[in-house]
């Protein structure tokens, strides 16, 4: 009876066991892969990184010529903008295959040498899909175009004749069908340029008078969903590490509640969770109330699709803004309306997923402009996105205050603004920085402002003042605290009608809670919510702190660690 007994405990508790493990590994399969958890990711634009051949333009060897250097800042993950095939009409989102490397990067040996080099430093590198759309130079869109009875016919979405609304719209250049005059159909629907048909995943509510709307589960929308898991698992079987996906919430046309979409995406995630559990799915969507429920696991806060988070970072006359931006010395600014949509999104993705507000991006405007440059201004937007819950993003050059450029030519689609943002990198005062060894006329952009050389890696890796220096060691600091880290809390503090300045919490379970406090205006300002005289984890510009509370100088932050 003993012996029986000792067994069926020894069962029971081996069952036990295996449910528990199987519960916690679901709930994180539920949330992403592992190491999402403590990811802080740094974005590549490959054209302007780092040219290794002298041909003015970047390439997959430059960027494996600099690994050391990615690593040096503490960053393990990389998401690489589109390294395929391309026809350059909107710097690489205009894709003509995606299963190749395009010939100015290297090769598709190159890039899987790259994965290997970046894994042996452990760093994850996440591609680009670019899912919604093709360029009109894709093998796919000149046979759609040629016959109707062919494997990529239906890849897209062509019709004959405009409906008069439709055709209004054509007549004032809104329209997003363009002329074609193929044998396939007088017009397709693209994506975004004119050069980017949109592909056919379907219409959430088809009109069945239109018979170009296929429903979503028609041979040709299913065909496309087929030939996407397709381009993903290429890749995803090579070893990389997941996909950022442009433009996600594109797919199913008429589709106002996102319904469809979503339900197509978590078709997606529930294939990667079986086949691919981890590797990272990253939506440009910017709003996890949809990402989030689409399976998404991460999800960007951007300016140009949120207006509340714009109002922090974009000053009068950039990227068209009208209004006063927080991150400012004059002061005018009001962060009530991002604080409204951060904690919404933060509630809605905490314990789920998460969510970044990156740096900048390829699309934005980087922290440093003219207007805003000095080493404490950029420290203190720095320690804001190091110390926000959810996954950093570092925009290759913000880490050490690579500048935004006004007034370049457009270069390959990037139009009067985004240019700006991909400039070549700055890594020391040789000819174009180090980026290049072309002359001027052939680099892909011009080099940006260097102040004397103090605008460089070399100059700034010799400064422990530094920005670069000040952005490492914030790194570090959020990987050796769960409360900072990716997971912890987040609670603000300060009066969100209260302009200036702000102040907010993180913390963890343990206890450990780490209190944050931001004035980027030019004004001293005086907050009783700093209660801890402990030594500041980070200072910027004079804090002066009692048990009363903490009065700022003109341009501070602080970062204080209040013991459990």
């Amino acid at each position: 009876m003993l012996v029986s007994y000792s067994n069926t405990f020894r069962t029971f508790i081996t069952c036990a066991f295996l449910i528990t493990a199987l519960s916690q590994l679901q709930a994180r399969n539920s949330k992403g892969p592992d190491w999402l958890s403590d990811a802080v990711f740094y974005e590549i634009y490959p054209s302007t990184f780092q040219d290794s051949d002298g041909d003015g333009i970047g390439d997959i060897q430059g960027i494996i010529s600099r690994l050391d250097y990615v690593k040096s800042l503490g960053v393990n993950a990389i998401w690489l903008n589109p390294t395929y095939t391309s026809a350059w009409k909107d710097g690489g989102y205009d894709i003509i295959d995606y299963y190749s490397t395009d010939p100015r990067f290297g090769t598709n040996s190159d890039l899987i040498q790259l994965l290997d080099e970046a894994h042996k430093r452990d760093i994850k590198v996440c591609l680009d899909l670019v899912a919604g759309h093709t360029s009109d130079k894709c093998p796919w869109f000149i046979q759609s175009k040629s016959a109707k009875d062919e494997r990529f016919s239906d890849y897209y979405i062509w019709i004959d004749e405009l409906s008069p609304e439709e055709q209004v719209l054509y007549d004032s250049g809104q329209s997003n069908f363009v002329r074609c005059d193929s044998p396939r159909g007088k017009y397709y629907l693209k994506n975004f340029y004119d050069c980017q048909p949109a592909l056919n995943y379907g219409y959430a509510n088809p009109d069945p008078f239109k018979s170009w709307q296929q429903p979503t589960d028609a041979p040709g929308p299913q065909a496309v969903l087929r030939e996407l898991k397709n381009i993903m698992s290429f890749w995803l079987d090579e070893g990389f590490d997941g996909f950022r996906v442009d433009m996600a919430a594109s797919l199913i046309k008429e589709d106002p509640s996102r319904d469809a979409v979503k339900a197509l995406w978590r078709n997606i995630r529930a294939w990667m969770d079986t086949d691919y559990p981890q590797c990272a799915l990253i939506a440009e969507w910017s709003n996890p109330l949809n990402s989030v429920p689409a399976g998404f696991h991460i999800d960007f806060i951007l300016p140009w699709a949120n207006t509340h988070s714009a109002c922090l970072f974009r000053p009068v006359g950039y990227f068209g803004s009208t209004q006063a931006c927080w991150f400012d010395r004059a002061g005018k600014g009001n962060p009530a309306p991002f604080l409204e949509m951060f904690s919404k999104y933060y509630d809605c993705t905490h314990g789920k997923a998460w969510f970044s507000i990156p740096t900048s991006n390829h699309d934005q405007l980087r922290p440093a402009i003219p207007e805003r440059c000095s080493p404490d201004e950029l420290k203190i937007m720095m320690t804001f996105f190091l110390t926000l819950p959810g996954v950093p993003y570092i925009y290759y050059g913000d880490e050490f205050g690579l500048r935004y450029s006004p007034s370049l030519p457009d270069k390959e689609g990037s139009g009067p603004d985004r240019a700006g943002s991909r400039t070549p990198m700055q890594w020391d005062c040789s000819a174009n920085c180090g980026f290049s060894s072309a002359p001027d006329s052939l680099l892909y952009l011009p080099v940006g402002p260097v102040d004397g050389g103090a605008l460089t890696v070399a100059s700034q890796e010799k400064d422990p003042q530094s920005l670069l220096n000040f952005t490492r060691n914030l790194i570090a600091l959020r990987k050796s605290s769960p409360a900072l880290a990716n997971d912890g809390e987040w609670e603000l503090l300060s009066d969100p009608q209260q302009a200036y300045p702000m102040v907010y919490r993180r913390f963890a379970p343990d206890g450990e809670s780490y209190i944050i406090a931001l004035n980027p205006s030019g004004a001293k300002v005086w907050t009783s919510l700093v209660t801890s005289t402990a030594k500041p984890a980070v200072q910027v510009g004079k804090v002066a702190l009692s048990t009363r509370g903490c009065r700022m100088g003109g341009c501070s932050a602080l970062v204080v660690r209040v013991c459990p």
